[in-house]
This record gives C-alpha cells, sequence and structure tokens, in this order.
C-alpha cells in the first residue's frame, strides 16, 4: 500500500517514533540520533554544524516537550506531511511542527522536518 494510501491513524503510527526520536535527540542535541531516519537529500541539506548552529541559537529546539498534539495529515505528489502542536519547556507558547514523510529505497524516510 502507497504511503499516500494510508489512513491518518496508520500514518501517525509510523510518524510518531519518528517524532519523538527528534524530538529526544534535539533536546540531547545528539546529531547522529537526529538524522539517523532523514532520506539522502535531507542529510545532504542538514550539516552537523549548520544543526549544532541552529541548536546553540535557538533555546526552544533543545527543550521541547515530549508531548505533542496530532493536529493532521497534508498528502502531497509523493510525501505526506505530519502536522504536530508542540511546546517547549522553556519557551513560552504553541509551535508547529512538520514532518514530511516519502519513500527512499522502499523505506519510509523524513524528507523534511521544521518546527516554529
Amino acid at each position: 500500500m502507497s504511503l499516500l494510501e494510508k489512513t491518518d491513524e496508520e500514518i501517525l503510527e509510523i510518524a510518531n517514533p519518528l517524532w519523538d526520536e527528534l524530538i529526544e535527540s534535539s533536546n540531547k542535541k545528539d546529531y547522529n540520533s537526529f538524522t539517523r531516519n532523514f532520506s539522502k537529500k535531507m542529510m545532504l541539506a542538514s550539516n552537523e554544524v549548520e544543526i549544532g548552529k541552529q541548536w546553540a541559537r535557538n533555546e526552544m529546539l533543545t527543550n521541547l516537550e515530549a508531548d505533542k498534539e496530532f493536529l493532521g495529515c497534508l498528502r502531497r505528489d509523493n510525501y505526506v506531511t505530519v502536522l504536530f502542536k508542540q511546546k517547549s519547556n522553556s519557551v513560552s507558547g504553541d509551535f508547529l511542527g512538520r514532518l514530511v514523510l516519502g519513500k527512499e529505497d522502499e523505506k519510509i524516510k523524513i524528507f523534511g522536518a521544521t518546527i516554529f
């Protein structure tokens, strides 16, 4: 079954552990764990120095709460974007988490991950 044909619940079963690992590894500033499930294209754009700079400049990125709220899925082309409401332990307010999933070499990989 195509990723695009999966229900939101089926996609969430895939997305939750990937997002959780991103949150945990971002909080620990663990680059290897953070990029473990990135697609090849995403890896090219995610060098360790630049991600380290983001962690150093933005306190929110290293103080994310483990809990999140699923907002929904967007399906476009060959990708599914999963949206989460995310909170920080140190910065007040709500943040939007965006996780883009797709297939690479028959495995589901992360093609985009942002929080703002």
